[in-house]
Order: structure tokens, then sequence, then C-alpha cells
């Protein structure tokens, strides 16, 4: 998807989408990204509830740019990570941005347990990396497009291109409930976008590239 996209500012943002942070927090995530020399463009749905996937997922530096991202438009998203990075105080770090700590060897029940925790009262944007893992996954985790279909939820394409050096929010739709239209779809989305380990790309995208 080589569109071009606006940049997103805060004051942009919907009043349904869940917020919080601290301006000084914010201040320093839009410094950061300055520094790198990264932006955030698209747009976003004004809406409480929502699934946000960001792929490909090669690098770790990934994450400094999509937490500076989300600390910088003061956005309140959860994600979920391997819960060996939450020991310490590193721990008490990653659950302050958000984390939810997840037992990967442990995944049974998973998909009820998120669907429960974002179907409370308040608003609830999560954030997934479907690839789960940085180094070339053969297929993508899909319990992100069952929440979706089973909570009348949007999901949010987000990608890293590093060519660009933009983080890129490409679309924001309605599941069909046809679980492999709607992930070809999405695969296509990201076909134009630059990771920053081109080698370490998932199957699914590295075979749409082949």
């Amino acid at each position: 998807m080589s569109t071009d996209l606006r940049p997103l500012t805060p004051d942009a943002i919907g009043a349904s989408v869940p917020r919080r942070g601290h301006w000084l927090v914010a201040a320093l995530g839009r410094a950061v990204l300055r520094l790198i020399g990264w932006k955030v463009v698209g747009e976003l749905p004004n809406v409480p509830r929502a699934v946000m996937i960001a792929a490909p997922h090669t690098s770790n530096y990934d994450g400094l740019v999509g937490v500076s991202a989300i600390q910088g438009l003061r956005l309140d998203i959860r994600f979920m990570a391997k819960h060996t990075l939450f020991r310490g105080p590193a721990g008490w770090l990653l659950r302050a941005l958000g984390g939810i700590p997840v037992d990967r060897a442990r995944s049974r029940g998973l998909v009820e347990d998120t669907k429960n925790l974002m179907t409370g009262g308040q608003p609830f944007w999560l954030g997934i990396t479907p690839e789960g893992t940085r180094t070339g996954a053969e297929q993508w985790k899909t319990g992100f497009h069952r929440i979706a279909v089973d909570l009348e939820l949007p999901i949010i394409v987000v990608t890293f291109c590093y060519r660009r050096k933009q983080a890129r929010i490409l679309d924001a739709f309605w599941p069909s409930g046809d679980q492999q239209t709607d992930m070809d779809a999405i695969y296509a989305m990201l076909d134009d976008v630059q990771p920053a380990h081109p080698e370490r790309l998932s199957g699914p995208l590295r075979r749409l590239r082949q």
C-alpha cells in the first residue's frame, strides 16, 4: 500500500478513543520520534474498542518506535508480550505502558480470556503482533481475528516502514468473518512495507513477495 498518509497528531484523535498519559511523557515520546527521524501517519477510527495489529515485526527497534508513538499520542493501548519479559524492574515498566503478560506455553483459553477483558465497561484497545516472533514465523497467529469477529470490533492495521521512517496506520476495517479473505487483505496492505530486516519476513509476507 503506497498511498501517502497524513501525519497523525493528538488533536486529530476522536473522543471515543481511549487515552492516558501525562503531558510530559507525551512530550518525551514525540521528542524520541523527532530524534530518530520517524513520524506517525494515518487515521484512527473513533471507537472505544478495537484490535490493533502491527506487522511485519522483525526488530526490537519496532518497539521503540511503537512505544514512542503511543506515548506521544497519549493513546491507551494494551498489548500482549511473553511473560518472561515482565520479570524484575522491566516488568513494572511494561505493565505501566499497558503490557499484559502471556505464557505462550499455556495459551489455551487465551482468546476467551482476552474477550472477557475487552467486554468490560471501560474502553479497551488491544495491540498484537500476530507473527509472534521477530525471526520469520511461517504462519501468523489468528486469535486476533476471532476476537474482532466475535466482539464485532474493527481491526486496525499498523506497520513500521523503514524506507519511509514512518509508523503507518494503513487501515481500520470490520472483518468479514471469512478469515482467509481478511488475512489475504491484510497481507496485501503490507506488501509495500520495508521492515528493519527483510530476511526475517514471516511466511505469508515472504510468499506474497516472491
